[in-house]
């Protein structure tokens, strides 16, 4: 299903490294969460409000936060698009990155607040009305959020965009938070023990387990982290298979946001080569590294004595 709808929204949607398309794709995955939360979060205010149940009230306004997660992802992916300039001479790649620890942020802030609503309603119970739109609205946002987090990791996966990987997450516990909410709406529902309270603060506990892991998560890009082992492997691989190549060290990757990443390498050749041949082979690499891994590559040439190596 993603595949169709990529493929009507988002022209030439399988090359996610192309900057015009990881912008469509997220502009396009925004505005879906949005319409798609400030739908749930009208249903869920409006049922929760009319049966008395402060679980689903609460589940509403973390959709709402969810709506704000989206604008906030839009936003970011708008921003990292823009094109470098005197200020920013690496581009605005890392405002992806900021959109993606606010979205985390915007987690913890749901979870703690719904703890906070739900150590109320167990310390002062209201008497819930437990019809067949409550638990409706609750079915119906269940196969939504499940939904959601599958389509939202698809498109973070595809694209490798943090922001909709923290969306998948906070769609993921969407989904379990509701499905708490549910679970406990039909035990009350039968027995008559109210545990309205109780699951709103199971909910907002593993929430906020959650929303602390995605901060460290997301936060690490902004902070400087170490490039992944595929991506250190991926280059050397790929440097050493050119003609005159004999050895690679130094490699340096400063991470600029998605697909900004620019590398600095000392790599090893003949010193009896003609320096016009090896000047255009490194030449060949860096453009090469450019044009197919939107690699910026700076290379610099350590010749060897061949007698000696």
């Amino acid at each position: 299903m993603m595949e169709r709808l990529l493929r009507y929204f988002v022209k030439g949607y399988r090359d996610s490294t192309d900057p015009n398309v990881r912008k469509s794709i997220g502009t396009f995955a925004s505005w879906s969460g949005i319409f798609i939360n400030l739908f749930l979060v009208t249903s869920k205010v409006a049922i929760g409000l009319l049966t008395g149940s402060i679980s689903v009230v609460a589940d509403g306004l973390n959709n709402l936060m969810d709506a704000a997660g989206s604008i906030i992802v839009l936003i970011g992916f708008k921003m990292a698009a823009k094109k470098a300039d005197k200020e920013h001479p690496h581009g605005h790649g890392r405002y992806e990155y900021i959109a993606g620890l606010a979205v985390a942020v915007l987690v913890l802030v749901v979870g703690i607040e719904l703890a906070r609503g739900g150590i109320g309603e167990i310390l002062k119970p209201t008497s819930v009305s437990y019809t067949k739109p409550l638990f409706a609205i609750l079915i119906v946002s269940l196969l939504v959020k499940s939904w959601m987090a599958l389509f939202f990791g698809r498109l973070g996966s595809h694209i490798d965009s943090s922001p909709l990987k923290a969306v998948a997450v906070d769609s993921r516990n969407d989904a379990l938070a509701t499905g708490a909410v549910l679970l406990s709406t039909i035990f009350s529902g039968y027995t008559g023990v109210q545990l309205d309270g109780w699951a709103a603060l199971g909910v907002a506990i593993f929430i906020v387990y959650n929303g602390i892991g995605l901060v460290r998560e997301t936060i690490s890009p902004l902070v400087g982290e170490a490039p992944s082992e595929e991506l250190v492997d991926y280059i050397s691989t790929k440097i050493a298979q050119y003609e005159g190549v004999l050895g690679i060290h130094d490699l340096i990757i400063h991470d600029y946001g998605p697909d900004r990443r620019y590398v600095s390498a000392h790599v090893e050749m003949p010193s009896d080569w003609d320096p016009l041949v090896t000047h255009e082979i490194i030449d060949g690499i860096e453009r090469d590294f450019l044009e197919k891994d939107r690699i910026h590559l700076i290379i610099h040439y350590d010749p060897v004595i061949m007698e000696s190596y």
